[in-house]
């Protein structure tokens, strides 16, 4: 055999090899989503089964507390109600209301804090623009929902929580397109 034969077959293998890789990654994103649908991980996108799997508890209230702030943003960021009363497992939609006061796009990112910390095992997050980065235009204005649930499994002793939201500006991908970041190296 010669080595142009021998390369022809190595090509062939390699190439076929190529086709059933890639056939093989896109046949992975439904077995996966079929495991977590199994499993019970990831489906927090699925608020149908998270409320038929939560009792609510009737018998107690929570008061959530709604914070927001901004760290080197020119944008104006509140909640558009400063708190919600909600029973543990009711599902509770709020309003953050965002604006770019500069006249330059500017992408931010918002990170969530708890009060009392121990909130956070007990908080269920359905739709959060804390999920994704935020682009806001000059002057745009943005309503934004976050919805949520408070399990019941939190201390009956805590009534009173807070969610806070800080926004924190992003670094701009066309920075590296004009040259204005510099290489550290």
């Amino acid at each position: 055999m010669s080595a142009l034969q021998a390369n022809s077959v190595i090509m062939k293998k390699l190439l076929i090899f190529t086709v059933v890789m890639f056939g093989f990654g896109f046949a992975l994103v439904p077995f996966y989503e079929k495991i977590c649908e199994v499993t019970g991980i990831n489906n927090l996108l699925q608020a149908d089964t998270l409320t038929e799997n939560t009792q609510v508890d009737t018998s107690r209230w929570v008061t959530i507390q709604l914070d927001a702030n901004t760290r080197g943003l020119p944008w104006q960021f509140k909640p558009l109600q400063s708190s919600v009363r909600a029973h543990p497992g009711e599902l509770v939609e709020v309003m953050y209301e965002i604006r770019n006061d500069s006249n330059r796009e500017i992408n931010g990112q918002a990170i969530p804090s708890y009060s009392p910390q121990l909130l956070a095992k007990h908080l269920k997050k359905l739709e959060c623009f804390c999920f994704s980065k935020q682009v806001l235009k000059p002057n745009e204005v943005r309503q934004m929902p976050v919805q949520f649930m408070i399990e019941p499994g939190l201390p009956a002793d805590f009534d009173t929580v807070t969610i806070s939201y800080t926004f924190f500006e992003l670094g701009s991908d066309s920075a590296a397109d004009t040259g204005e970041r510099v290489n550290k190296s």
